[in-house]
């Protein structure tokens, strides 16, 4: 079905089957009628065995990746928007609904059983409390993924897109580097959606990347101290390492000296290369966990 981003089709669709919004799920269905072709283009899904879709909604995203990939497979958690799905999908055969919790789910055995195992994309307009989760599930979980193109809060894009050492960047922009090549492709207004929300929005892309730009002999321990760095943020490195990881300050003002980093510096203002350094020079604590 198109012309799904129209309020009047909308209110029709979710009348008939007498659904109501739910603001516990994050649920705001988009009417500007030019985000959907535009993210479904810039996903590449043209390139891939098919697309995964997180929470399709009412089915405008899905709607659109169909029309330009071999195959989607959408999961959702509402089990009320199933028969929703079934009419808004119904001329879209090469779709299939899948119910779960993206966060819960074995994907590896979803690409497997649904894709064959072969290279897939990731389209998704994420509810916003679950953004970060959802993306370093994907990007952590060692799938056959090309890309990962999502819808999220404005200031998440940003801060998911600063490279480490940028204004803004945190833990999680650690991740996406080491993982990723990301890039902010364009902004949506708050008032594209139905109900609209209180932020605006942006539609960023993660090209995986196929070896991680810097090298590091235990992945594990290397996201552990960049958490712990900025666990703290308004205190230096040292102080927010020693107190995370339950360190000696001089033992961490050590491994900051060792690594090239100067003793008072910020977490924000480390690159991925001096993260990388430091998770070799910073020895793990006692029992060694991560």
């Amino acid at each position: 079905m198109s012309r799904l981003w129209e309020p009047k089709t909308i209110r029709e669709v979710l009348g008939r089957h007498g659904f109501h919004f739910s603001k516990a799920l994050g649920q705001n269905f988009l009417i500007n009628p030019g985000v959907c072709p535009r993210m479904a283009q810039e996903s590449g899904a043209s390139d891939c065995a098919g697309v995964i879709e997180v929470g399709p909604g009412l089915g405008v995203l899905t709607w659109e990746l169909a029309q330009v990939a071999r195959k989607v497979v959408a999961i959702e958690l509402d089990r009320r928007l199933f028969p929703v799905l079934e009419e808004t999908l119904a001329d879209c055969p090469n779709v299939e609904v899948v119910q779960g919790d993206v966060l819960k789910l074995d994907l590896r055995a979803l690409v497997e059983e649904k894709f064959g195992g072969e290279e897939v994309c990731v389209c998704a307009n994420l509810p916003y409390y679950i953004t970060s989760p959802v993306i370093l599930r994907l990007l952590e979980e060692e799938l056959p993924l090309k890309s990962l193109t999502v819808m999220v809060q404005k200031e998440a894009a940003q801060r998911l897109c600063a490279a480490p050492g940028e204004k803004g960047c945190g833990a999680v922009s650690v991740a996406v580097h080491y993982h990723s090549a990301p890039q902010l492709l364009f902004g949506v207004s708050r008032g594209s959606f139905m109900p609209p929300p209180k932020v605006d929005s942006a539609v960023i892309r993660l090209d995986l990347r196929r070896e991680p730009p810097v090298s590091v002999e235990d992945e594990g321990w290397f996201f552990r101290v960049s958490r712990a760095a900025f666990a703290q943020r308004r205190k230096t490195a040292a102080n927010s390492l020693s107190a995370s990881l339950r360190l000696p300050k001089p033992q961490v003002e050590a491994a900051l000296a060792a690594a090239g980093i100067a003793p008072n510096a910020r977490a924000e203002e480390l690159s991925l290369e001096q993260f990388a350094a430091l998770s070799q020079t910073l020895a793990k604590p006692a029992g060694g966990e991560v």
